[in-house]
């Protein structure tokens, strides 16, 4: 069981910050004065707006921990109008760095605002107060000398909700113990902690796959899903969550389980429960640690899938199966992903 304190510590993918954008400066009531001019004309000038509050995609982000103690965002405010019609100066904007795969919401009222899924990526998520005019602006035929200016206007004041999905080509779901690290492990050599207990992985693995005739791939470990985690149960809803952006599911099934294709159709369920979307997603099964069974149980060992889905028996330990199942998925990915971009250039 995990506790509230380890969940907190290693799975940062949602948090709730409050963002306040600048006021905009004051104008400014001035009249000219120079030397031979005794009653020279207004020339205040206006207030600068204030900074917005904007956020960038981060290539290099992998979580929302930055935001989880800052909690409050303000830009700074815009300076006031000065003599000779002069503008304030702008406030500066505050821009808040954030993980590719971010989706912004008002907390508030449930609204979608945007989302961040390139790097670079900007989304305004509040915007400066316009500056105040100045009384060189309400000058008139009747009224040569105002003695009026404007205040700057308050910037948006908005409370966000920041949840992360991850981006993804391929998605490694399954149940705790089924070998997914140690899969990601086996095909793009990646550094993961890999333990014979459940929940070892408590924050998605990502790793980035290069090919010789495909330039890159996205692999992502989902870690364990467990019965009920479409309700919440364990850490349910925040690992299901970056499913959804993944293109291709592998569904590991652990071979050595007494009845691997019950744990299949639980898998399935959870995923469907949560969003029957994922189900429409093009998937491949993986039986993996077939290392754990002898030659009989090999033999004997059934595993009906779907007419449309592929079935790979790896051993992620020792290799066995691994380039076959990387074969397969270099296939879809020519066939899906390069095949779609080609189509796109070609409209």
């Amino acid at each position: 069981m995990i506790s509230e304190k380890a969940r907190k510590k290693f799975f940062v993918d949602l948090v709730r910050i409050e963002v306040q954008a600048g006021k905009g400066g004051d104008g400014m009531v001035h009249f000219r004065r120079e030397k031979y001019v005794p009653r020279g004309g207004p020339d205040g000038g206006d207030g600068g707006r204030g900074g917005d509050v904007v956020l960038v995609g981060n290539p290099h982000l992998r979580t929302l921990l930055d935001y989880r103690y800052r909690r409050v965002v303000k830009a700074e405010n815009g300076r006031p109008g000065g003599p000779g019609r002069r503008t304030g100066k702008k406030g500066k904007d505050v821009v808040l760095p954030v993980p590719l795969g971010t989706v912004v919401y008002d907390d508030d009222t449930g609204e979608y605002l945007g989302e961040i899924t390139k790097p670079d990526d900007r989304l305004l998520v509040a915007r400066g107060g316009k500056g105040g005019r100045g009384n060189a602006r309400f000058a008139t035929a009747e009224n040569r000398a105002p003695r009026i200016a404007e205040k700057g206007e308050l910037g948006e004041r908005r409370r966000l909700r920041l949840e992360l999905k991850l981006l993804g080509d391929v998605g490694i779901v399954g149940f705790p113990n089924a070998g997914k690290t140690t899969l990601l492990k086996s095909i793009a050599g990646v550094k993961a902690k890999v333990a014979p207990y459940p929940f070892t992985t408590l924050l998605p693995n990502l790793a980035s796959v290069k090919l010789p005739d495909f330039e890159e791939f996205v692999m992502v470990d989902i870690p364990g899903i467990i019965e009920g985690a479409h309700a919440g149960r364990g850490m349910g809803l925040e690992f299901l969550r970056h499913i959804e952006r993944c293109r291709l599911l592998l569904f590991v099934i652990d071979a050595s389980v007494e009845d691997p294709e019950r744990h299949y159709s639980l898998l399935k369920e959870e995923l469907e429960r949560y969003n029957p979307i994922l189900l429409e997603k093009d998937r491949i099964v993986v039986l993996n640690k077939i290392d754990l069974l002898d030659e009989k149980q090999l033999r004997s060992l059934k595993f009906n899938v779907e007419d449309n889905v592929s079935l790979y028996k790896v051993s992620a330990l020792t290799g066995e199966g691994v380039k076959d199942l990387f074969g397969g998925i270099q296939r879809w990915l020519k066939e899906k992903v390069r095949g779609t971009e080609e189509g796109k250039r070609t409209q």
